[in-house]
């Protein structure tokens, strides 16, 4: 099986869900902040478990539009996001 965002992000709402995504939320900011850019298996050093819900977390900080990508030619975990308007 492979990963599938639509298939994970229902995870993101559950209680459970909603703490790992506000901590991959709060590091993501902070790695921001520090470096201006950062990759996907950074933003997911704050949580454990799961690597596809680790992922979904991700990918919903994404879609809020909070973050982008600006380099995906590499597997997935080494694609680099940034802030939004950054």
């Amino acid at each position: 099986m492979s990963y599938s965002y639509e298939k994970e992000k229902p995870y993101i709402f559950t209680e459970e869900g909603q703490r790992d995504f506000l901590k991959v939320r709060d590091h993501a900011n902070k790695l921001a902040r520090i470096a201006g850019a950062f990759t996907v298996e950074h933003a997911m050093e704050a949580i454990s478990g799961d690597s596809w819900a680790m992922l979904a977390c991700v990918d919903r900080l994404v879609e809020l539009k909070e973050f982008r990508y600006v380099y995906t030619d590499t597997a997935t975990q080494f694609h680099v996001l940034v802030k939004c308007g950054a």
